[in-house]
C-alpha cells in the first residue's frame, strides 16, 4: 500500500466514526436521503453512516487498494465506492435524492507542499484559490492545506443546497472555512465546532474538531461559530466570530475596544531561507555559520539578529546572532556587492549551491543571494518588534548600541520609529494590560502562530492613548521590571506623532 504520509493519511478508528454519526443522528436530528465521503479511505465513516438509513451511499478515493478493502469491509448494496481523484471528480453528480445531503469524511491533513515534496500526485492544481494579494499570493498560493481546499471546494459544490458537511480537521482550518464562508457570501444556517482530543484519536500532538456546517438556498448567513467539547456536546464552550464588522476569537470576554486600523505599518523581518548561510552567530569574538565554520567578512552588510524565540525581554540592545542582508529592497540586483564588499561576495558564491537549493518559488527568476522582507523599514533605527508564535505577546524596543539597524526573522513583526523614546512607549501601550487582554481576544492562542500581520493591524494606537493614562503606563514598567522612565511630555508627544497621520517606511 502506498505510503501513509504521500496521501495525507489519517484513518478515522471505527469506533470515532460511529461516534460522529451518532451525534449527527441523536444530537443534531440529521435525517439524509443521501451520504457522500469525499476521500474514505478504508470506509469506517461509509459503514457508520449507515444508522442513517439513507437512500444512496457513495465513498470517493483514489487509493485502489483502499477501494478493494472499503467494498468489503462496508459490504452494503446501498454503497458505491468510486476509485476516482477528489480534485478532478464532482460526486453531486452521482446523487439522485438530494432533499437533504450528508457529506461525511476526514479529508488529508497535510499541506500541498508536504505532498509535493514527497512527489506525491494526490493534490490540487495550485492555484491562489483564497484571491489573496501580492507577497501572500505567492507565497500562500504553494502552500495551503489539502483539507482546507477539500472543504471549501465541497462548499462551493453544494451550496444553495439542504446540505450537511461534517469534516474531522484542525481547529485553524475549521476557523478558515468559517471566515471563507463569511468572505464569499456562502448561505448557511449554522457553523459549529466540536473539539476532540486528536492525541487520543489519532496519537498526533494536533488541536483538532469535528466541524459541521448546514448549508441553506437562502441568504442567510451567521456571525457566530460555536465551538463545544465533543464529549460534552450540549453545552457551548465559546463563540467566535464577528461583532460590528470585526472578527473576534472569543466573543465573550470584556476588553475594552481597541479594534480599528492600525497607524503604523506592521512588517515582516527578513526572509532568506539559507540560515546555514546567511546567520551568523558571535563566539569569542568571531562570527561563525550554521555549518560551524569561521567567517571572515566585511561588516558593511552584517546587522543584528533577533529570531523569533528571541523576544524575551522589552529593551533588547545587545546581540550574539547576526544576519547578512544583500539587498536594500525586494529583488535589486546584487552584483555591485562584488566591488563594495568583495570578502562577502566570496563567501557568498563559495556557498552558491545553498542559495541554489531553495525550495520557494519567490526566488525564481530574483538576482543572486536574494531575499524577501527588505525595504527601507528594515533600516530603521529603532523598531518595536513581537514574535507571532507566543501565546502571551511580548513587545521589545530592538537597538544595537554600535547604532546599526536590528533585523527580525520572518515569523516576527515590528514598527519602525526615529526616537528611542516614541518607541518606548509604544511598547509600553502594547504590554499594557488592557491591550494584551484585548490581543487574546481576537487571536487563536491554539494556532500556530497566533499574532499574525493581520491581527496586529488591527490595533488602534488613537483609541489606545485616549483609553490609557499614564499611570497605566508606569504600571506597565513595573510588570515588566523597568525602572520608571516615561513621563507625560513623552506620552504627549507620542499622542502628537499619531495626529500626523500613517507612519509608515517604504
Amino acid at each position: 500500500m502506498s505510503g501513509k504520509r504521500e496521501y495525507g493519511d489519517y484513518q478515522t478508528p471505527f469506533d470515532f466514526a460511529e461516534r460522529v454519526c451518532h451525534y449527527l443522528k441523536d444530537c443534531r436530528h440529521i435525517k439524509p436521503s443521501a451520504i457522500v465521503e469525499p476521500t474514505c479511505g478504508m470506509g469506517h465513516f461509509l459503514k457508520s453512516s449507515l444508522l442513517f438509513g439513507a437512500n444512496e451511499y457513495y465513498g470517493i478515493e483514489i487509493n485502489p487498494q483502499y477501494c478493494e478493502y472499503c467494498k468489503k469491509f462496508v459490504n452494503s448494496d446501498k454503497v458505491k465506492i468510486v476509485n476516482t481523484d477528489f480534485f478532478t471528480f464532482s460526486s453531486k453528480s452521482l446523487i439522485k435524492d438530494k432533499r437533504q445531503v450528508l457529506v461525511i469524511g476526514n479529508p488529508p491533513w497535510v499541506t500541498n507542499s508536504t505532498l509535493s515534496a514527497l512527489g506525491s500526485e494526490n493534490i490540487p492544481i495550485k492555484a491562489n484559490f483564497k484571491g489573496l494579494k501580492g507577497i501572500d499570493a505567492i507565497t500562500g498560493a504553494s502552500n495551503f492545506d489539502i483539507c482546507e481546499y477539500i472543504i471549501l471546494q465541497l462548499i462551493n459544490e453544494y451550496k444553495d443546497t439542504n446540505t450537511v458537511i461534517a469534516m474531522l480537521c484542525k481547529t485553524s482550518v475549521a476557523r478558515n472555512v468559517f471566515k471563507e464562508l463569511k468572505r464569499n457570501y456562502i448561505a448557511f444556517s449554522s457553523c459549529d465546532i466540536l473539539e476532540f482530543d486528536a492525541a487520543k484519536v489519532f496519537a498526533i500532538g494536533a488541536s483538532a474538531c469535528v466541524l459541521v456546517v448546514q448549508l441553506i438556498d437562502n441568504f442567510i448567513s451567521q456571525d457566530v461559530c460555536n465551538v463545544y467539547d465533543f464529549d460534552y456536546p450540549q453545552k457551548i464552550k465559546s463563540q467566535f466570530g464577528y461583532s460590528n464588522g470585526q472578527f473576534y476569537s472569543n466573543l465573550g470576554v470584556e476588553i475594552e475596544n481597541f479594534s480599528g486600523r492600525c497607524c503604523f505599518e506592521w512588517r515582516q523581518g527578513v526572509k532568506h531561507d539559507c540560515s546555514k548561510i546567511m546567520e551568523l552567530t558571535m563566539y569569542n569574538g568571531m562570527l561563525q555559520n550554521g555549518r560551524k565554520e569561521s567567517v571572515q567578512i566585511e561588516d558593511d552588510i552584517v546587522f543584528p539578529l533577533i529570531k523569533s524565540s528571541m523576544f524575551k525581554a522589552p529593551i533588547i540592545h545587545t546581540f550574539s546572532k547576526y544576519v547578512i542582508v544583500t539587498q536594500r529592497k525586494a529583488r535589486e540586483e546584487t552584483e555591485h556587492l562584488e566591488q563594495e564588499v568583495p570578502k562577502t561576495w566570496g563567501y557568498l558564491n563559495e556557498n552558491k549551491e545553498f542559495f541554489e537549493n531553495r525550495k520557494s518559488s519567490i526566488y525564481r527568476g530574483a538576482p543572486p543571494f536574494s531575499m524577501f522582507g527588505v525595504g527601507n523599514y528594515s533600516y530603521s533605527k529603532y523598531k518595536v518588534g513581537v514574535s507571532g508564535f507566543y501565546k502571551k505577546p511580548l513587545f521589545s524596543v530592538l537597538y544595537s548600541n554600535d547604532n546599526k539597524p536590528v533585523m527580525t526573522d520572518d515569523t516576527s513583526y515590528f514598527i519602525c520609529f526615529d526616537s528611542y523614546d516614541m518607541a518606548y512607549v509604544a511598547m509600553l501601550l502594547l504590554n499594557s494590560k488592557k491591550v494584551q487582554r484585548f490581543l487574546t481576544s481576537i487571536a487563536f492562542l491554539d494556532a500556530k502562530r497566533p499574532y499574525t500581520k493581520k491581527v496586529l493591524e488591527r490595533i488602534d494606537f488613537d483609541k489606545i492613548v485616549n483609553t490609557l493614562t499614564l499611570n497605566e503606563l508606569t504600571a506597565t514598567e513595573n510588570d515588566l521590571n523597568l525602572s520608571n522612565y516615561v513621563t507625560l511630555p513623552m506620552y504627549d508627544a507620542f499622542k502628537s506623532l499619531l495626529g500626523m497621520g500613517q507612519m509608515s517606511f517604504t
